[in-house]
């Protein structure tokens, strides 16, 4: 696959301001690992070995409405919804799932490349955009699932590992960075980090 090199950019990325404009109940105990947003639903993919979890919520509610469960052995992580496809991304099996998204169907599976973890996931339309856990997005081919390019993720001072879930919205990609309450706005050609949302304010201390 083509691989982006990594440029430092010279300009700080700008903080992004924001407003909180509802609050909705969400079911108690979920590790959440992936979350989409569709249609007035929620989609989500939950952690942990024996609780993984996919499952489509009514968000006004927070009732489960489908749920499949997987196997005890995985770890549930990061999904997108491609066309009619709802992908699912596994921590350390290096494996990934497809459903059909009306009925939560099992379609499929496929292979990570070697030593590989799956993390988020998002689509632009074209190509799913996957992290694994360091400073890298790679870009698969929606049907083969094969790399197509990576770039690397750099803010002004250094590369930012630890990119976790996805979005992708209005042609740039935001990333959550796990254990830290900060949102990165992703340049998808270049890997720089333009902006940031800084939540610590509503994240507990705990």
């Amino acid at each position: 696959c083509i691989s982006s090199p990594a440029i430092i950019p010279e300009n700080l990325p700008q903080d992004i301001p924001y407003r909180i404009v509802a609050k909705y109940p969400h079911p108690p105990g979920s590790f959440t690992q992936g979350l989409v947003f569709e249609s007035g639903y929620l989609y989500e993919s939950t952690g942990r070995y024996g609780l993984s979890r996919l499952r489509k919520i009514r968000l006004e509610t927070g009732e489960i409405l489908q749920e499949f469960p997987l196997a005890p052995n995985v770890f549930g992580e990061g999904i997108t919804i491609y066309k009619d496809r709802i992908i699912q991304l596994t921590w350390q099996s290096r494996i990934g799932f497809v459903y059909d998204k009306k009925s939560f169907r099992l379609l499929g599976s496929f292979r990570y490349p070697d030593r590989m973890e799956g993390w988020g996931i998002t689509t632009d339309g074209k190509h799913l955009i996957m992290s694994d856990g360091s400073n890298r997005l790679y870009f698969l081919d929606p049907d083969s699932f094969k790399v197509i390019r990576r770039i690397e993720v750099v803010d002004n001072e250094r590369p930012v590992h630890n990119i976790n879930e996805l979005e992708y919205i209005e042609g740039v990609i935001y990333a959550n960075v796990w254990q830290s309450p900060k949102i990165i706005k992703i340049d998808p050609r270049s890997g720089q980090v333009t902006a940031r949302i800084d939540f610590s304010d509503i994240v507990p201390k705990e």
